[in-house]
């Protein structure tokens, strides 16, 4: 069955445009309610989000929705998005939702689902939610008497605290270290300075002043350098980006160099496999993970697997069979040891913690490989399928016997944009321009012509 709500992660879109409006988000509450509505016990869900000021309304929506199912609904507040899965488990939740379009800019919103044991939803659930958005829900409402009850839950904030700094080593500790943090005006916003002050860190913040449209703004993970020039300004030994929900992280070392989460990856595998905390022999990744991150990994005697793009597909193989170190180059970051999604705050202790053990600089522990080159350009559209186009397919088909010996070619639509990605990678930088600029006017005349 088709999908036409659920993207890679959960659903997304403009606010207030369908599918992100609030008469869509009750009808999810409306079902997700009724597939989690198990057993006789009193039913509850946890609802966080991010600081987008559409996130009101949504919230609002959905709370009307799942207590309409017969569920009761713990209202978060601004949260990140792994401490809501972990609240999804600790509060014996029936269902987790975080409100958040992640790293998209504040006009955007979206709902991510998770289930009782703090993953997200499998795609058979999603299709069973899906399936009935589609059809009239009345009489799954809920009795009279048997509506759902809604309130504020108080510390929550401190919980996930005292969870994320449980994950920094025992015998480490953050004293002498000058840490600056990009909260990107999101979720984290609170927690995450918390967390690093505590742990006994000198932190200087920035992104921490939400207004509910700046979430993202010129700041955050996907727009570092705001925090490139506060490392510089204040000599900061590491900068700390997250995103809009803080599920993804990338860090900036002391010289204003940015890290990726293939880096960090390959830092954080190299230093469990040391400590015999590695399983798997290797990690998870998806088919975006740079080449020269699987060439480092083999000449460690570690593997490394790739997946569809999004952490719910690494996630699924980890769970699947047993490792427990995967993510994304984006920055989105999975340790299962700590928590059932990808989690920036937890995955930069890690990387704090190799700097503290080894007395090295963030840039002699943070650079474990030098990337092959790779160029990652996007295609807007908005209509048809251009890669169902025959010459589209003819022109991928050559370039990938091109690169067979020598690099990569990925191809792919955005599940969360109306965006085709193409991306190749290969030992030589002027190849790989040359293919990918001419994927991408190949796949732009089809779209244009149609």
């Amino acid at each position: 069955m088709k999908r036409r709500y659920f993207g890679t992660d959960g659903i997304r879109g403009q606010s207030n445009v369908f599918p992100m409006t609030p008469d869509l988000a009750m009808r999810v509450g409306i079902a997700a309610g009724t597939i989690f509505r198990r057993g006789n016990h009193r039913h509850r869900v946890v609802i966080g989000k991010d600081t987008r000021l559409s996130g009101y309304m949504l919230e609002n929506a959905m709370v009307a929705g799942f207590t309409a199912a017969g569920i009761d609904a713990f209202v978060l507040g601004p949260i990140p998005t792994p401490a809501v899965a972990m609240l999804t488990r600790s509060l014996r939740a029936d269902i987790g939702v975080m409100i958040s379009a992640s790293h998209n800019p504040y006009e955007d919103n979206g709902i991510k689902l998770f289930g009782p044991d703090g993953y997200k939803l499998s795609d058979d659930l999603e299709m069973q939610i899906e399936d009935l958005l589609e059809k009239d829900m009345t009489s799954q409402l809920a009795k009279s008497d048997d509506i759902g009850r809604a309130k504020r839950v108080d510390g929550v904030h401190d919980r996930y605290i005292e969870h994320a700094k449980r994950t920094l080593p025992r015998d480490v500790t953050l004293q002498g270290l000058r840490i600056a943090i990009d909260c990107a005006n999101g979720a984290a916003y609170k927690v995450a300075p918390a967390v690093l002050w505590e742990l006994g860190a000198e932190v200087v913040v920035i992104g921490n002043e939400p207004n509910g449209t700046n979430i993202n703004l010129n700041c955050g993970s996907t727009s570092p350098v705001a925090l490139q020039k506060k490392v510089d300004e204040v000599r900061a030994d590491i900068g700390i980006a997250l995103d809009g929900d803080a599920d993804r992280v990338i860090i900036v070392d002391e010289n204003g160099a940015i890290v990726d989460g293939d880096q960090l990856m390959a830092v954080i595998a190299e230093s469990y496999a040391d400590n015999q905390q590695l399983r798997g022999n290797g990690i998870v990744a998806t088919v975006m993970s740079n080449l020269g991150l699987e060439r480092f990994l083999q000449g460690k005697g570690l593997g490394l697997v790739r997946t569809a793009v999004g952490d719910r597909y690494v996630v699924e193989h980890m769970r699947n069979n047993n490792y427990n170190v995967g993510g994304e180059q984006s920055g989105h970051i999975v340790l299962s040891d700590y928590g059932t999604t990808g989690d920036g705050l937890v995955a930069a202790l890690q990387i704090l913690a190799a700097v503290k053990r080894t007395g090295k600089t963030v840039s002699e522990i943070c650079r474990r490989f030098e990337p092959v080159p790779q160029l990652l350009r996007n295609v807007r559209y908005s209509g048809g399928k251009p890669l169902e186009d025959l010459h589209v397919q003819q022109a991928i088909a050559e370039a990938e016997a091109e690169l067979a010996k020598s690099g990569r070619l990925v191809i792919r639509p955005s599940g969360t944009e109306p965006l085709i990605r193409v991306m190749a990678e290969g030992d030589d930088r002027s190849q790989i321009e040359r293919i990918v600029n001419d994927l991408i006017g190949t796949i732009s005349s089809v779209r244009t012509a149609a």
